[in-house]
């Protein structure tokens, strides 16, 4: 399937995973279609019991569909299946400002980027929840705080990319959770990224919400949790047992002073349970030492699969 080419030469394609978005595809397309009038504009269907398969196609989208449920299968099925040299993702429910779109792509061909967020601002309650808005705080810091640095918005779903960064990313995740493992691997790999604020709009009237703020917090917490023990293994296992040897010292030093006094150990099941502390202590050193070096060398064969590829500039 060819894109539209931009002024520049450039393909571009917009991906839209979508599940019933029946009241909003429409206006997405739309939007999309003004903003980037030369882009090809593909909506995924994720098994939706609604018109939005048919509503995308009357408002000119090419329409495939993702039978595997989750957004994270559909935007790898985007990934694998569409060419392109700039990719232009949203959702498909109407609330992301497309005619941000242009802007966005602007800033990643002329700083040879490899991604460009929409960091989501909104005046509008019914946009943006209280409880949404403080998860995504929460978890944001977190992943600053384990990962060292992070974006502003690490949940938007409003994001372009260039073809290096696409071809090059083993999505591993199934749901909501993906926008975050995107924002891990590009943490990771140290890819040239930047942020644009977009406008975030309410959803249009008789458009519902997929999401649900504590079990969707949840899985991304554990998917953050997760990342967090694969890409920082020394961090994570050291962190265990260092835990692991403070507790045995709290216990071994009582009986260290009853053994200096008296020459005996009068609680032999604390000693014994204090010297196993100190030897999973030690084994988690070692299991994270050991990890990382494996880790180290999954992540230089990542760089040298994503270097492989020709920048967007390129």
């Amino acid at each position: 399937m060819t894109q539209g080419l931009t002024a520049a030469g450039m393909r571009v394609a917009v991906i839209l995973p979508c599940y019933n978005e029946e009241a909003a595809i429409g206006a997405t397309v739309a939007g999309f279609r003004a903003a980037l009038p030369d882009a090809a504009i593909f909506v995924f269907d994720n098994n939706s019991s609604d018109q939005t398969a048919a509503r995308a196609a009357e408002a000119g989208a090419i329409v495939r569909r993702e039978t595997m449920q989750g957004k994270g299968h559909v935007v790898r099925r985007m990934f694998a299946d569409i060419e392109a040299d700039v990719y232009v993702m949203a959702d498909g429910d109407a609330t992301y400002d497309a005619a941000a779109a242009p802007a966005m792509i602007e800033r990643l061909v002329d700083e040879h980027l490899d991604m460009v967020v929409g960091a989501r601002a909104s005046e509008v309650e019914a946009a943006y929840r209280r409880g949404h808005r403080f998860g995504n705080l929460v978890l944001t810091g977190i992943l600053a705080r384990l990962f060292g640095r992070t974006f502003s918005d690490i949940l938007s779903g409003y994001r372009v990319f260039s073809r290096r960064f696409v071809k090059s990313f083993p999505i591993l995740s199934a749901g909501f959770e993906i926008e975050t493992e995107i924002s891990v691997h590009a943490l990771e790999l140290r890819m040239p990224v930047s942020e644009i604020v977009t406008q975030y709009g309410a959803r249009p009237a008789g458009s519902a919400s997929k999401l649900s703020t504590y079990s969707d917090g949840l899985r991304i917490l554990r998917t953050i949790m997760t990342l967090f023990r694969l890409e920082r293994p020394v961090l994570f296992f050291g962190s265990i047992g260092a835990l692991l040897g403070a507790i045995a010292v709290i216990l071994a030093v009582p009986l260290m002073i009853t053994y200096a006094h008296t020459g005996l150990v009068p609680r032999l099941p604390t000693a014994i349970l204090a010297t196993g502390l100190v030897i999973v202590a030690f084994l988690c050193f070692f299991t994270g030492l050991i990890l990382d070096t494996v880790v180290r060398g999954r992540r230089e064969v990542r760089r040298l699969a994503y270097l492989a590829l020709p920048s967007v500039a390129g």
